[in-house]
């Protein structure tokens, strides 16, 4: 499956579970509403119908009082009028709710206008004792039936009212309950998916990025964890790296070996030159002018500084295979401190520049390092460090314990390193933009320091400012063990 297809599906699984809760919550929403509707059109047009039949009852009370009394031309035709809005307000009623009460009502009713007309026939009769009888005896006791029945339909009512009210209530909240829990599952679902989604592409794309770091570090060796067998894209990107990565394994095999092969056979050649110049410089050959003297000086510089480079590339590819060995053995470190300060101290002196070495307490007696190498790289350091100090300034040598290891310090008053190639320092053939004396190295000395002092367990750092100075702190182990340094620790250090 393609990176875009797994996005794609997960992010349509994501919405599907996000609208599953809400197309439910739809739903009982809807119920909801219809019940709330039936509540308005049923219950709450009853209660009116209800409300407006009785008031309907008490007026035809009051008109049936004044049948006896008041001529029928007055009274008969608004108690006639008042009956007929009780039946309409009644049939209103009945089609509004099933209510048994409705046509005991109409019963009632029917008696009422039966009775009323009786009594309306005696009054024009000039009977009004018997239209009273009547009145008394049947209108009264059916009005007092209408209005009871009325009562207990008000009564049945809000009966049927609260317990409508109670079911909509208990749906209400059923469906609040239901809206919350399904929306928590939806939202651990797709939780639970993103997670997938991220895991699925972050995990391969914290390993490439690995890789590529561990590439750019000159680890060619990192396997991927990646399958390069994958049908996706991630797939192809490992294939890619891992052929990537052996194209740089072999051509790193080769510089490393054709500097080492080129540099091997330089030596000889250049063993041999000096040797001749060194004859013709005792006059081995015969006398020599000045002009003559002057000119093999020069040219012995020159061999000398070839030496020095091909030296310096067999060290920078020794210790790059992994060959660069160290001989640690027991020195005595106040004696090693002694000398280094009076080989500089004569270079101090001709380049009037103020050279300390700082000694802290508690410094140990002994170390076990390589002398040799650790007296190249302060060397290395030191020299740098007068190279770069003009006149007046001051060169300085630090040195104090840190627990189980000795730090050193070489800081001088210089023209300082820009802080964006401060990163490439140590690294070959590389030299900063400080070079105002007009000296240029070959970018190789700092480089050959970082594998010693790596060689030994320990570190080398720089720390510049422009303008102020330079300092390159080295930390050493008190006790170094004969050791390689090996590619994956350069990678690792770097």
């Amino acid at each position: 499956m393609t990176l875009r297809t797994r996005l794609s599906l997960g992010i349509a699984a994501m919405v599907l579970v996000m609208l599953v809760p809400l197309v439910l919550s739809l739903r009982a929403m809807q119920v909801l509403r219809r019940d709330t509707e039936r509540l308005r059109d049923v219950e709450f047009q009853a209660a009116v119908q209800l409300g407006r039949a009785r008031t309907a009852v008490q007026q035809l009370d009051q008109s049936k009082n004044l049948l006896s009394l008041f001529p029928e031309e007055q009274v008969g035709p608004q108690f006639a009028a008042r009956l007929d809005t009780l039946r309409i307000q009644l049939d209103s009623l009945g089609a509004i709710t099933s209510t048994s009460m409705v046509p005991r009502l109409r019963a009632a009713l029917k008696s009422v206008g039966d009775e009323g007309r009786s009594a309306m026939r005696f009054v024009r009769e000039g009977r009004p004792t018997a239209a009273d009888s009547v009145i008394d005896r049947s209108i009264s006791p059916a009005i007092a039936d209408v209005e009871r029945i009325l009562a207990l339909s008000e009564q049945s009512l809000q009966e049927q009212t609260r317990e409508r009210v109670s079911v909509i209530a208990s749906e209400s909240e059923a469906a609040r309950r239901s809206a919350l829990f399904l929306l928590a599952g939806a939202a651990v679902l797709a939780v639970l998916i993103g997670l997938w989604l991220t895991q699925s592409v972050s995990g391969p794309i914290d390993e490439l990025d690995a890789g590529m770091r561990a590439v750019s570090g000159g680890d060619f060796g990192r396997a991927l964890g990646i399958e390069a067998t994958r049908r996706d894209e991630f797939g192809r990107l490992a294939s890619s790296y891992n052929s990537m990565a052996m194209q740089l394994r072999e051509l790193d095999r080769l510089k490393a070996e054709f500097v080492s092969v080129a540099s091997h056979e330089l030596k000889t050649p250049i063993n041999v030159i000096t040797g001749y110049l060194q004859l013709l410089k005792e006059t081995v050959y015969g006398p020599l002018t000045d002009r003559q003297m002057e000119v093999l000086d020069t040219l012995s510089a020159q061999a000398k500084a070839l030496s020095r480079l091909v030296r310096g590339l067999l060290d920078v590819s020794r210790f790059e295979a992994g060959g660069g060995r160290i001989d640690p053995r027991q020195i005595a470190f106040p004696a090693f401190l002694g000398d280094l300060e009076r080989t500089f101290r004569v270079l101090a002196i001709q380049r009037e520049i103020q050279f300390d070495v700082v000694r802290e307490n508690a410094l140990p007696g002994e170390v076990t390092w390589d002398p040799e190498q650790i007296n190249e790289v302060l060397g290395n350091l030191l020299s740098n460090a007068f190279k770069f100090t003009a006149r007046g300034g001051q060169v300085r040598l630090h040195v104090r314990r840190d627990a189980d290891q000795v730090q050193m310090t070489v800081a001088d008053s210089g023209a300082g390193i820009p802080a964006a190639q401060l990163p490439y320092v140590f690294e070959k053939f590389y030299t900063a933009d400080n070079q105002t004396t007009g000296l240029k190295g070959t970018g190789l000395g700092l480089a050959i320091a970082k594998g010693i002092a790596m060689a030994h367990g320990g570190t080398i750092s720089v720390q510049s400012t422009v303008g102020v100075g330079t300092s390159f702190t080295i930390q050493l182990p008190i006790r170094a063990t004969a050791a390689r340094l090996t590619r994956g620790q350069e990678a690792i250090a770097s």
